[in-house]
Protein backbone atom coordinates (compact mmCIF):
# COMPACT_ATOMS: atom_id res chain seq x y z
CA UNK A 1 0.00 0.00 0.00
CA UNK A 2 1.06 3.32 -0.61
CA UNK A 3 1.88 5.76 1.53
CA UNK A 4 -0.61 8.12 0.63
CA UNK A 5 -3.37 5.16 1.05
CA UNK A 6 -1.95 4.48 4.52
CA UNK A 7 -1.72 7.95 5.28
CA UNK A 8 -5.95 8.39 4.52
CA UNK A 9 -6.85 5.16 5.76
CA UNK A 10 -5.13 6.30 9.25
CA UNK A 11 -7.05 9.62 9.19
CA UNK A 12 -10.57 8.10 8.31
CA UNK A 13 -9.52 5.18 11.75
CA UNK A 14 -8.66 8.76 13.65
CA UNK A 15 -12.12 10.57 12.56
CA UNK A 16 -13.96 7.28 13.25
CA UNK A 17 -12.53 7.25 16.83
CA UNK A 18 -12.74 10.60 17.45
CA UNK A 19 -16.49 10.39 16.80
CA UNK A 20 -17.10 7.38 18.63
CA UNK A 21 -15.70 8.08 21.78
CA UNK A 22 -18.17 10.40 22.25
CA UNK A 23 -21.23 8.09 21.40
CA UNK A 24 -22.18 5.07 23.14
CA UNK A 25 -25.52 3.24 22.48
CA UNK A 26 -27.54 2.81 25.38
CA UNK A 27 -30.91 1.17 26.23
CA UNK A 28 -33.27 4.14 25.81
CA UNK A 29 -31.05 5.56 22.82
CA UNK A 30 -29.31 2.93 21.17
CA UNK A 31 -27.22 3.82 18.52
CA UNK A 32 -27.40 3.79 14.20
CA UNK A 33 -24.67 3.10 12.74
CA UNK A 34 -23.41 3.36 9.02
CA UNK A 35 -21.38 1.89 6.57
CA UNK A 36 -20.85 3.08 3.18
CA UNK A 37 -19.27 0.86 0.67
CA UNK A 38 -18.28 1.70 -3.18
CA UNK A 39 -21.42 -0.16 -4.36
CA UNK A 40 -23.96 -0.38 -0.86
CA UNK A 41 -24.98 0.51 2.40
CA UNK A 42 -26.20 -0.71 5.56
CA UNK A 43 -27.32 0.95 8.87
CA UNK A 44 -27.68 -0.43 12.08
CA UNK A 45 -29.13 0.01 15.36
CA UNK A 46 -27.34 -1.23 17.94
CA UNK A 47 -27.34 -1.20 22.23
CA UNK A 48 -24.01 -1.03 23.52
CA UNK A 49 -24.39 -2.07 27.05
CA UNK A 50 -25.62 -5.58 25.43
CA UNK A 51 -23.74 -5.28 22.46
CA UNK A 52 -26.87 -6.77 20.32
CA UNK A 53 -28.50 -5.48 17.05
CA UNK A 54 -31.94 -4.26 17.43
CA UNK A 55 -32.64 -3.60 13.54
CA UNK A 56 -30.57 -3.50 10.70
CA UNK A 57 -31.05 -2.89 6.81
CA UNK A 58 -29.09 -2.82 3.60
CA UNK A 59 -29.00 -2.17 -0.02
CA UNK A 60 -27.09 -5.57 -0.66
CA UNK A 61 -29.57 -7.50 -2.82
CA UNK A 62 -32.14 -5.12 -3.00
CA UNK A 63 -33.41 -4.14 -6.70
CA UNK A 64 -33.06 0.11 -6.06
CA UNK A 65 -33.13 1.70 -9.12
CA UNK A 66 -30.91 5.60 -9.34
CA UNK A 67 -27.98 6.22 -7.51
CA UNK A 68 -26.12 5.95 -4.48
CA UNK A 69 -27.69 8.68 -2.67
CA UNK A 70 -31.56 6.94 -3.97
CA UNK A 71 -29.90 3.73 -1.93
CA UNK A 72 -28.98 5.86 0.73
CA UNK A 73 -32.81 7.08 1.15
CA UNK A 74 -34.05 4.22 0.91
CA UNK A 75 -32.28 2.14 3.69
CA UNK A 76 -32.94 5.14 5.64
CA UNK A 77 -36.64 4.43 4.90
CA UNK A 78 -36.39 0.49 5.45
CA UNK A 79 -34.39 1.03 8.93
CA UNK A 80 -37.06 3.48 10.64
CA UNK A 81 -39.95 1.23 9.34
CA UNK A 82 -38.28 -1.70 11.35
CA UNK A 83 -37.01 0.48 14.19
CA UNK A 84 -40.43 1.24 14.70
CA UNK A 85 -41.92 -2.00 14.90
CA UNK A 86 -39.19 -2.71 16.89
CA UNK A 87 -40.23 0.15 19.28
CA UNK A 88 -37.37 2.21 18.92
CA UNK A 89 -37.85 6.29 18.79
CA UNK A 90 -34.76 8.18 19.73
CA UNK A 91 -31.13 7.17 18.38
CA UNK A 92 -27.93 8.43 18.60
CA UNK A 93 -26.66 8.77 14.99
CA UNK A 94 -22.82 7.26 14.91
CA UNK A 95 -21.57 8.25 11.25
CA UNK A 96 -18.34 6.80 11.59
CA UNK A 97 -15.58 8.79 9.92
CA UNK A 98 -17.64 10.06 7.33
CA UNK A 99 -18.56 13.78 7.03
CA UNK A 100 -22.83 14.67 7.89
CA UNK A 101 -22.85 15.57 3.90
CA UNK A 102 -24.37 13.90 0.93
CA UNK A 103 -25.60 10.50 1.55
CA UNK A 104 -25.22 10.27 5.45
CA UNK A 105 -27.02 13.56 5.65
CA UNK A 106 -29.53 11.63 3.16
CA UNK A 107 -29.97 8.74 4.96
CA UNK A 108 -30.35 10.56 8.43
CA UNK A 109 -33.21 13.02 6.46
CA UNK A 110 -35.13 9.56 5.52
CA UNK A 111 -34.48 7.89 9.04
CA UNK A 112 -36.06 11.52 10.39
CA UNK A 113 -39.30 11.57 7.85
CA UNK A 114 -39.89 7.96 9.12
CA UNK A 115 -39.85 8.81 12.81
CA UNK A 116 -36.79 8.32 14.47
CA UNK A 117 -35.76 11.42 16.50
CA UNK A 118 -31.91 12.15 16.77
Amino acid sequence: MSNVLKQKNLNAARRAHRVRARITGTTERPRMAVNISNMHISAQIINDETGKTLAYATSVGQKIEGNMTAKAVWVGEALAKKAKTAKIGKIVFDRSSKKYHGRIKALADAARAGGLEF
